[in-house]
């Protein structure tokens, strides 16, 4: 005979399940979209471009890899989140309609800010070690110093 602690335990494992069940309804973090591929950077090398694929290109591209747990309530909205706040901020597949100034970007990866800790967490192929972040660091500064010399010199003229 269940005494009232597992009765009260069943109950709440019953409501928890309940409320897992119910996340899945909301509409949000579920349609992945991956729009066409319309420009990209002059990569320095392709070692750059891979390590941007493996290490930053699921949020911050249009080559988006959903992983299962993409579509799974209420990791699916970090997710779609992550992805969304990532391409707003840089997109390296739409590169040739508006790149911006990037000179940021390799200050944000050797600080450790980029790629986020719970990407890393999650992906392990993110995880660079001290000789390949130097490398990615050393190719994003070859790859973007072309990017910021021309939107100074364009900040000059303009004055």
């Amino acid at each position: 005979m269940p005494t009232g602690r597992c009765r009260r335990s069943a109950r709440i494992s019953a409501a928890l399940a309940g409320l897992f069940i119910a996340l899945q309804l909301v509409p949000y973090g579920r349609s992945h979209t991956n729009p066409p591929v319309t420009g990209e950077p002059h990569w320095d090398s392709e070692a750059t471009r891979g390590t941007f694929a493996r290490a930053c290109g699921d949020c911050h591209s249009n080559q988006t890899r959903w992983p299962w747990y993409s579509q799974v309530a209420p990791v699916s909205w970090m997710v779609q989140h992550h992805v969304d706040e990532g391409r707003e901020h840089l997109n390296v597949s739409t590169w040739s309609a508006n790149p911006g100034n990037q000179s940021g970007i390799p200050r944000e990866v050797t600080r450790g800010e980029m790629p986020l800790w719970s990407y890393r967490l999650a992906h392990g192929d993110a995880r660079l070690d001290a000789a390949a972040k130097a490398a990615f660091v050393a190719g994003l500064q070859a790859t973007f110093a072309p990017t910021a010399a021309a939107d100074a010199k364009s900040e000059r003229d303009d004055d």
